[in-house]
């Protein structure tokens, strides 16, 4: 194994010397989430983005390239966009309904410096039903009183006031459901944006499955509140990220490139 590549530590939040090395650490951050929404299958071929504000430059964010596959993502690869949907750094084109989407997410969220949106399998079929999540488990309960659900759907996103639409109706929520679309949820970190992503995909799926074979048992809004405090916060979502980086720079190092 590399020798960049350590045994895991236990975690803390990370304490930043300068402006570059926290740029590196989000960027870092997020070409593994790249890589791990590609093993999770939230791949579906070009679309889908995550996005991470510059520390230095708020009005720019970093996103992956429009035509790269979640999979191949290095930190190189990353693309730096400013809020005309020019491309300030980096060789690849940016996908235009990431500007359009992102942008508004990130004017309307200044405590979002992270913003998550694939076009995930479990979170398409959820979105159909233009439905919120019940509370039906403790890891659902991370989203209890803490999503939307946009219900509408005009076709793929590429407006900047459609953007707009759906920056006012995610408000102050970790996660929006889109119609007929999927999923996209915010965090004041990378890694919890991603998290959230991952854990409101899985919760998608569980729902899913519970109501194909029954009719689930609701959480009361008492212990759905309770469970919310403990699993829902800006730390448990960073925190809950943590293991899931370990594990994937120990297997692809080289997105650090």
């Amino acid at each position: 194994m590399p020798a960049t590549v350590p045994h895991p530590t236990p975690h803390k939040l990370p304490e930043f010397a300068s402006v570059e090395e926290e740029r590196l650490h989000r960027k870092q951050r997020l070409a593994a989430t790249f890589r791990l929404f590609g093993r999770f299958g939230f791949n579906e071929g070009v679309a889908g983005h995550v996005t991470a504000r510059d520390p230095e430059h708020p009005e720019l964010f970093w996103v992956n390239p429009f035509g790269l596959s979640f999979d191949l993502v290095r930190v190189s690869d990353l693309i730096l966009v400013d809020h005309n949907g020019a491309v300030v750094e980096g060789d690849w084109p940016v996908n235009q309904a990431a500007f359009a989407i992102h942008s508004q997410i990130h004017q309307a969220r200044p405590d979002a410096v992270a913003a998550a949106h694939t076009h995930s399998k479990a979170g398409r079929a959820w979105s159909t039903l233009a439905r919120p999540l019940d509370m039906i488990t403790q890891d659902a309960c991370a989203f209890y009183d803490d999503h939307a659900v946009f219900d509408d759907y005009t076709g793929v996103v590429l407006d900047v006031e459609e953007g707009k639409r759906i920056a006012h109706a995610l408000g102050d929520n970790k996660a929006a459901i889109l119609r007929n679309h999927g999923l996209l949820t915010v965090g004041g970190s990378v890694d919890e944006a991603a998290w959230w992503y991952i854990s409101m995909e899985r919760s998608c799926e569980v729902q899913l499955m519970a109501e194909a074979a029954g009719t689930p048992i609701l959480i009361d809004d008492e212990g759905a509140k309770q469970a919310h405090s403990q699993v829902g916060s800006s730390f448990a979502g960073w925190f809950s990220f943590q293991p899931l980086y370990d594990k994937i720079l120990r297997d692809q190092p080289d997105l650090l490139d």
